[in-house]
């Protein structure tokens, strides 16, 4: 989650003209943001950006790399039809129990597969039962030092014409700080300089939210 580039008032009528946050969603944001990583979540536009992303292009088959509370992969899981399906990667028990409880409540547990194991490993499995270019939808959303890792694993697996969601790729304008010498602001720059020179997709990184970037599979 980043902080909003505009004025705290605008911010406010933006979502008050362009998000209806249900009252389940309301509930899972506020107790997330009570947790020890309020941070991790993100925001009712983003999740509503990210819900009409799916319905747009038809989604049916979508990934998600990172799940923490759920929020995310109950906006994505909402939007699809009701034979659509979600494979959700992340490795952690505790965040993941809270989202499986939320799943329920919002009724889309049945279209989510939760696969407790590294990402990259889940990805990989799926190359490996035949699933290469069979998905609409990918939102990465985890570890930034694999997140290179996580794309070129993603690009085999997606669709032509699907979609690609990177979240974080400002890293709340840090980008910019060459000094700075976190790793994972350095595996975003990375990720960022090789998006752009990716000649495989359409890309577009948004300056909205913490930065979200697009990559549309040729």
């Amino acid at each position: 989650m980043g902080k909003s580039f505009l004025p705290a008032d605008l911010t406010s009528y933006v979502l008050d003209h362009s998000v209806h946050e249900s009252p389940i969603l309301r509930r899972l944001r506020e107790a997330t943001l009570k947790t020890s990583e309020p941070q991790m979540q993100i925001t009712p536009d983003q999740g509503k950006f990210l819900s009409l992303l799916v319905t747009i292009i038809g989604a049916v088959n979508t990934i998600e790399i990172g799940v923490f509370t759920g929020y995310s992969s109950i906006c994505v899981a909402q939007a699809l039809p009701p034979h659509g399906k979600m494979i959700a990667c992340d490795v952690s028990e505790e965040w993941t129990s809270v989202a499986r409880q939320y799943w329920h409540e919002a009724g889309v547990a049945e279209k989510i597969d939760l696969r407790l194991a590294p990402a990259s490993e889940t990805l990989d499995a799926l190359k490996k039962e035949g699933k290469e270019n069979s998905f609409d939808f990918v939102f990465i959303d985890a570890d930034k030092e694999n997140l290179l890792r996580y794309y070129e694993q993603s690009l085999l697996l997606v669709r032509r014409g699907g979609i690609i969601a990177i979240d974080n790729t400002l890293r709340h304008g840090d980008v910019l700080k060459t000094s700075m010498s976190d790793p994972r602001l350095s595996a975003t720059r990375a990720f960022n300089d090789a998006l752009i020179a990716d000649a495989r997709v359409d890309a577009l990184l948004l300056p909205v939210w913490d930065g979200l970037s697009l990559a549309v599979k040729k």
